[in-house]
């Protein structure tokens, strides 16, 4: 599959816990004022690679902990981010994913077209939330302000609730 990228991080220790690959996807609308990452807000900006060329950088780093999608946003490219979870995962690996959605936005508007619920599946977890920059903290451990949280998605799916996790 194809992914439109803004570039990627082999050995991110900001994007979440241990030593990370991270994925900055390409195109995001939200538009948060203050965003850390505004260069990737354009759909047509970055630049197209295959998901296998993505998952070889990857798999050829024993070191890493998992793999972190953000943005941009993820979810507009959900599809094709849940086919590199679902191979990340066999390997062994983590899968976190940031969202300026909020989860309960993620589960309504799942359907099978969007891939949102294949996306969710395969992450261990999820941080959501827009960016709020009233709300701006640097004592917050992996997300930007405040009003973000740190979802652990398998709990939050068996109890039918948002199960905050612990990091």
């Amino acid at each position: 599959m194809q992914l439109r990228i803004a570039g990627t991080v082999g050995d991110s220790i900001v994007d979440g816990p241990g030593f990370r690959f991270s994925v900055f996807t390409q195109g995001c609308p939200h538009g948060c004022p203050g965003c850390h990452n505004p260069q990737t807000h354009d759909f047509s900006g970055g630049k197209v690679v295959s998901t296998d060329e993505i998952l070889e950088k990857v798999f050829s780093d024993p070191l890493l902990d998992g793999v972190t999608f953000s943005g941009g946003e993820p979810f507009c490219q959900a599809k094709a981010l849940a086919e590199m979870g679902r191979a990340v995962r066999e390997k062994g690996l983590n899968v976190i994913v940031y969202t300026g959605y909020l989860w309960e936005y993620l589960l309504e508007h799942s359907d099978e077209n969007n891939g949102y619920r294949e996306l969710i599946d395969v992450a261990d977890f999820i941080v959501d939330g827009r960016f709020e920059q009233d709300k701006k903290s640097l004592a917050l451990h992996f997300r930007g302000s405040s009003n973000q949280r740190v979802i652990d998605v398998k709990e939050s799916l068996k109890q039918d609730r948002v199960v905050i996790a612990e990091w």
